[in-house]
């Protein structure tokens, strides 16, 4: 269903940028991500790791909020055109499907780390790194939870 959509909106001539991530918990330093990377593109989508997918990278204590509860939360936040689970560890198969005209990465990442980048700039796309908003992270927010 969303290749169609995407489908549609290259019919347009809009641009498209992909990010992904857990967002197991929506904070600060996700929406402004969130926000850098809609700037990109006319279109952005988000590329979720589903629940099985984050507990593999993140542990077995996540996710928190399970993916469905995080797909809706993402979906309604207006930067977002639209949200895509995913379960593997990493969009490499949904990045080469959608074949987005911007892929976009947030924190300390190069281009060459980036899963993707590869295929998405010899598409003729280009990689965006955002900087991270320092102070908020996930597993910073429950830690600081546990310790009330």
């Amino acid at each position: 269903m969303l290749q169609k959509e995407v489908n549609r909106w290259r019919f347009l001539q809009k641009k498209i940028a992909f990010t992904n991530g857990c967002f197991d918990i929506l904070h600060e330093g996700h929406i402004f991500s969130l926000s850098a990377a809609a700037k990109e593109a006319d279109i952005l989508i988000v590329g979720l790791n589903s629940d099985a997918s984050t507990r593999r990278l993140k542990g077995d204590s996540r996710p928190i909020n399970n993916q469905h509860s995080r797909a809706l939360l993402l979906a309604s936040l207006i930067m977002i055109d639209a949200v895509v689970i995913f379960d593997e560890d990493t969009p490499q198969n949904l990045i080469t499907t959608l074949m987005p005209d911007v892929l976009v990465k947030g924190g300390d990442y190069t281009v060459q780390q980036v899963v993707g980048a590869t295929e998405v700039i010899a598409n003729g796309g280009r990689v965006v790194i955002n900087n991270i908003v320092d102070g908020f992270s996930t597993t910073g927010l429950i830690a600081k939870i546990q310790q009330l």
